[in-house]
C-alpha cells in the first residue's frame, strides 16, 4: 500500500492551471503598478490560436485647418487605418518534487505549491519585458525616447530632462522601474517619498514613489560597467494577455518510479507587448526566446512618437 504522497495527488491540473493564472496576475508588480493591464480581447485571441495577434488602430488626423471661404469647398482628409502587432510566448518550466517538498507539508497543498509556481512566473515575465524593452530601444526608431547620461549620477533634473523627452504627453508617465541598488543610492539622497495606498484584503502599504512616479524595483535591470537603466512608463502601456490554447496542456503531473521523482511540468501561453511598437520577426522556433525579443531588427513603431509611453535613461550611481 503506497503511504508516499506525490504530485499527483495533491495537484488537480485543470485547477492547478486557473490558479497559477490568477495568483501570477495577482502578485504581478508589472500589473499592480499599472505598468501592464489584462487585455480581454488578446486572452481571447491566445485561447483561440495563432502566434502573433494584430491589433489594428486609427493613425492620428493630419493636416491643418482651412480658411472658409463661400467659393470654395474644403479639402476632406483622411483617417488612416494601421496595425500593430503582438507576437504571443509560450513558456514552460518542469519542477521536481525534492524542490516542491516543503509545500506538501501545507494545509492545502496545491495552493502551496501553486503560490510558489505563482510567485516563479511573475518574476519571469518581468524578465520577459525587460527583454522585450531591450530589443524596442534597441530599434534606431525608438533613439529619441532614450537619455543617455552613461557618465553622470543620477539626479531630479536627469529624470525630469528625460520624461521631457516626451514634451506635452509627459504627463501619461506614472511609473519608473530600477535596480535596487539605483532604489538604495536614491534613499541615501532621501529623495523617496512613499504614498498610502490599499493593499491585499483592504490592508494598508506604503508605495514608494520618485519625483510621483511610482517605483518598481528588479534586479534584473543589471548594470553595465556601472551604467545603469531605468525605465519611465506611462500607465497601462504594456498590454498583457493570458489564456489556453485549445490544442495545449497546461498543467502536467509525472513520475520517474525508478528514481522516486514527482514532476510538476507547467506551461503558459502569454503576451507581454508594448502598445505602438509592432512585432516583425521570424522566431527560429514556435515562438520567440528572450534572445530574439531582444533583437532591435524585429520591432517596428507604428505609433506617433509622443503616443508610445516609455522613456529609458542611462545614468551612474556614483561620481566618476
Amino acid at each position: 500500500m503506497e503511504t508516499v504522497t506525490k504530485i499527483k495527488d495533491v495537484v488537480v491540473p485543470e485547477l492547478f492551471t486557473q490558479y497559477v493564472i490568477e495568483k501570477t496576475a495577482e502578485k504581478s508588480r508589472l500589473l499592480q503598478s499599472g505598468i501592464a493591464v489584462a487585455n480581454p480581447e488578446i486572452n481571447r485571441l491566445v485561447t483561440e490560436g495563432g502566434k502573433t495577434m494584430t491589433m489594428p488602430f486609427w493613425a492620428d488626423l493630419t493636416g491643418d485647418s482651412e480658411v472658409l471661404d463661400d467659393s470654395k469647398a474644403l479639402t476632406p482628409g483622411k483617417i488612416a487605418a494601421k496595425a500593430d502587432i503582438a507576437t504571443l510566448l509560450l513558456r514552460g518550466r518542469a519542477w521536481g518534487s525534492n524542490d516542491l517538498a516543503g509545500a506538501l507539508a501545507g494545509s492545502d497543498p496545491q495552493a502551496a505549491i501553486g503560490d510558489r509556481v505563482a510567485d516563479w512566473w511573475a518574476r519571469d515575465e518581468q524578465k520577459i519585458l525587460l527583454s522585450v524593452l531591450d530589443g524596442v530601444f534597441a530599434s534606431t526608431e525608438m533613439s529619441d525616447h532614450i537619455l543617455d547620461k552613461s557618465t553622470e549620477k543620477i539626479s531630479p533634473d536627469m529624470i525630469l530632462d528625460a520624461k521631457q523627452l516626451l514634451g506635452d504627453s509627459a504627463d501619461q508617465l506614472t511609473g519608473i522601474m530600477m535596480h535596487s541598488a539605483v532604489y538604495t543610492e536614491l534613499q541615501k539622497q532621501n529623495v523617496i517619498q512613499f504614498v498610502a495606498a490599499e493593499g491585499p484584503s483592504g490592508s494598508q502599504i506604503q508605495i514608494p514613489s520618485y519625483l510621483g512616479y511610482r517605483i518598481i524595483v528588479d534586479d534584473a535591470l543589471k548594470d553595465a560597467e556601472g551604467v545603469y537603466t531605468a525605465y519611465l512608463f506611462a500607465r497601462g502601456v504594456i498590454a498583457r494577455g493570458d489564456g489556453t490554447p485549445v490544442s495545449m496542456v497546461m498543467t502536467e503531473t509525472d513520475r520517474d518510479s525508478l528514481a522516486g521523482e514527482d514532476y510538476l511540468i507547467n506551461r503558459r501561453a502569454l503576451v507581454l507587448h508594448p502598445y505602438g511598437i509592432k512585432w516583425k520577426g521570424s522566431p527560429a522556433g514556435s515562438t520567440p526566446t528572450n534572445e530574439e525579443l531582444k533583437e532591435g531588427g524585429n520591432w517596428e513603431r507604428v505609433y506617433e512618437s509622443k503616443n508610445i509611453g516609455i522613456v529609458k535613461v542611462k545614468f551612474k550611481i556614483t561620481e566618476d
